[in-house]
Order: structure tokens, then sequence, then C-alpha cells
């Protein structure tokens, strides 16, 4: 009987060689890939990247980042930086942005653009880099995303060009495009010496042009020593064309008051207009204005303009409809006159009013064409009762007749000139 022959033992295949091969590097691909989705940072710069080519912006966060995929992801970013490519001033800094995207927009891919929530603490948006950016980008149709549990912003700041918006907040409960919308708004206007707080509810019929735009609240002016509280509304209709951004139909009312040490001068005022901001600038032309005071505060009617960007523009066209009744007495017959007081106001220069105004006055046949600063004449407003009788103004002045200590001068030539020390000029 033949021996059997051992059996030759049998080489694995190729194939399954490379099998397992294939599985030892897919294991390690997937620790390795653990090992990068557990680092925050990471993930940050990949979202910032993608983010910024797609702006065509340069982003990072320094900071530490965080995020959370758990229910609604959330991704936290600490010490963004926003900037155009080689550009010296970023257009956005925040210390912190917080992110809430549910997995329906992720997987959307962008073609739902619903958020939950958004947060930022302390961002600082310099419009003209902003302008810059904008003006670099292709035409596009706006998108505007769906925020259903809303936004909350705290300590921002708002640059434009001699002036900024400080300490800004804003808490918008929830956004929808095509529904009504609310916010609180609360911050600080400055410029200059000159200081405007406010706290203002607002709301918009929707989140779009030609919407329907309300605010009310509290606004001030500070420019010490003197202040102006006021409390005010506001109604008007969102516009966005070739001049620029800004709300048309504006209706304005305010209940106002002159502070300033023991004197306290309350008045109502109203303005109407176009309001418009264009290459940094903010306009209001036509401007209709009207006030109605009492004791040293006088009553008006104007139509005119204004404009603010590198310096403060005011122009005004008017009837003062009286001599107010605390004011100094007039030489008769000025005095004894009904008639209203037409005049013309032009001011230029710094937002707080300091600098030079030129007014032309008349009543009757008497003309007065000079100028004067704000700060003494409501200086001389303050002790009108213990002062001089006759305001801090730099003029001339003339009448057909004037009568003062029971003697009658005709055809008077008036040149005021200020006080020794207030130098002047128009």
């Amino acid at each position: 009987m033949a021996t059997p022959e051992p059996a030759i033992p049998r080489r694995p295949s190729r194939r399954r060689n490379l099998v397992l091969i294939a599985l030892v590097v897919a294991l390690a691909l997937f620790v390795l890939a653990l090992r990068w989705v557990g680092q925050p940072s990471r993930v940050a710069g990949l979202i910032l990247s993608q983010a910024g080519n797609a702006l065509g912006l340069e982003i990072t966060a320094a900071g530490a980042s965080e995020y959370r995929l758990r229910g609604t992801p959330m991704l936290l970013l600490r010490d963004v930086v926003a900037r155009q490519p080689g550009a010296p001033t970023p257009l956005l800094r925040a210390e912190r942005i917080q992110l809430e995207l549910p997995w329906a927009t992720i997987r959307a891919a962008g073609d739902d653009l619903t958020v939950r929530r958004i947060e930022l603490d302390a961002p600082q948006l310099d419009l003209a880099a902003l302008q810059r950016w904008q003006a670099t980008r292709p035409p596009s149709k706006t998108r505007i995303p769906t925020l259903t549990e809303g936004m909350r912003l705290q300590r921002g700041r708002v640059i434009g060009d001699g002036w900024s918006v400080d300490a800004l907040d804003i808490d918008l409960p929830a956004l929808y495009p095509d529904r009504a919308l609310s916010a609180h708004l609360r911050g600080r206007f400055i410029s200059g010496t000159l200081a405007a707080p406010f706290d203002l509810d607002a709301a918009l019929t929707r989140f779009a042009v030609n919407a329907g735009l309300g605010l009310s609240g509290d606004v001030g002016v500070e420019s010490p020593p003197w202040s102006l509280p006021m409390r005010l509304t506001l109604s008007g209709r969102v516009r966005d064309g070739d001049d620029g951004m800004g709300v048309d139909v504006i209706r304005l009312g305010a209940v106002a008051r002159y502070r300033n040490g023991e004197t306290e001068l309350p008045f109502v005022f109203g303005l109407a207009g176009p309001l418009r901001l264009h290459s940094g600038e903010v306009t209001m032309t036509p401007l209709g204005f009207a006030l109605r005071g009492r004791d040293a505060m006088p009553s008006f009617h104007a139509r005119g303009g204004f404009a603010f960007g590198d310096a403060l523009a005011l122009r005004l066209d008017g009837m003062i409809a009286d001599w107010p009744k605390a004011w100094p007495a007039l030489p008769e017959p000025l005095e004894s006159s009904v008639s209203a007081l037409p005049f013309k106001y032009e001011y230029r220069g710094r937002a707080d009013l300091s600098d030079t105004s030129a007014l032309q006055l008349q009543r009757d046949e008497t003309h007065f064409d000079g100028h004067f600063r704000l700060p003494e004449v409501l200086t001389w407003i303050d002790t009108i009762d213990q002062g001089t009788p006759l305001p801090p103004l730099a003029g001339h002045l003339s009448t057909p007749k004037l009568d003062i200590a029971g003697g009658t001068l005709e055809g008077v030539e008036v040149d005021f000139a200020p006080s020794p020390g207030e130098a002047m000029t128009p």
C-alpha cells in the first residue's frame, strides 16, 4: 500500500492580503479621524477656510474653539478676525461667535438657511473696510436666513468716519424672512465731544426693502455741560437703491427737554424727510422741521437739509412764530409787531454744533445778517435773568426806525461784534 504524500500548506491568496491591509489602513485612518475631529481648532479652521473662500475673506479664530454634534450642532469661535486679503484693517472682529445649526440645514448644503441661534460678544465692524470688500463682490441676490431662536449681540461697536456706535446691544427674538419682526437696541453714538445714548424698540413688517419700520424709545444728546434727553417715535419705509440705503417717508416726533445746570426747557419737535446712508455719509434732504417751545425756547417751522459725514452740515429756511417772551424785549416798533420772523440758518462743523453758525433774521423791514456759536447762545439763555440783554451775536442790523429811551432813530445801521475774548469768525 502506497504511503500518502504529506499535505503542502496553501499560501494565502494575494486578494486576502490586500483585504487585510485595507482593513488595517481603514482602522488607522478611522483612529486618526477621531483624533482630528476631537480637536475643535482643526474643525473650526476647516469651516473658516471654506467660509473665507466663499466670501473672498481671510477668517481666523485665534482663541479656543468648541463644537457640539449631539442634539442641535453648535460651533463656538473665539477671537475671530475677518479681513480682505492684504487689507490692513479687518472688517470684523469678535471676541466670541456662537452658531447653532439644525442637522437639516447642514444636510441641505446651502439650500436651506435655517439657523437656530446666533450669539456675538464684542463684535467690532469697520464700515469703511466693509464697503471696500462689498465693492469687490459680484452682484448677487441677498438671501435672508431664518433664525428660529433669534440673535443676541452684546458689547458691539460700529466704526464710521469720525464717529462710532459703542456699547451696542441687540436682542432679536426671532427672524423669518416673510414675517413681522421686533428687536431691542441699546447703545451710544459718539462723535468728538458729542454723545447720543439710545434705548429703542424696533419693528419691521418684514425683513425686506419697502418694509414698514417703527422705532420708539429714549434717545439723548449730550455735550457737557448741556444735555437733551427725549422720548421719540419714528415711522418710515425701508429703502435700498442707487442713492444708498435708508428710510423713506420718515415721520419723527419727540418730547424733549434741554438741561444745563439749573436751567430746564421743555419742548416738542417733529421732522420729516428721506434718510440716506451712502459712501459713509448720512443725509436727509429735503428736510421738514417744526419745534414748539415755551419760556426761552422759540417756536418755529422750517425746511432744509441735513448731512453728516466728515462734518455736520445743516441748512434751515423757516419762520419763527414770535419773539420768546422770556427773551429781553425788543425796541419799538419791533416789540409791538405781530409779524412772524423769517430766518435762514446754516452750519458746517463739528457734530456738537460748537462751530460758527450763520443766521439771517427779519421782522417787517428790519434785517439782521450775522453769525454766532451755539455754546455762547446757550450760556446766554441759561443766565438770561442776570446777564446782558443782548445775545452773543456778531453781524449787521438794518432797520428804518427804532424807538430807544424816548427818542426815535431813523435809517439805523448797527454792527454787532463779540465780546473781548470771543474771537468769532464767520
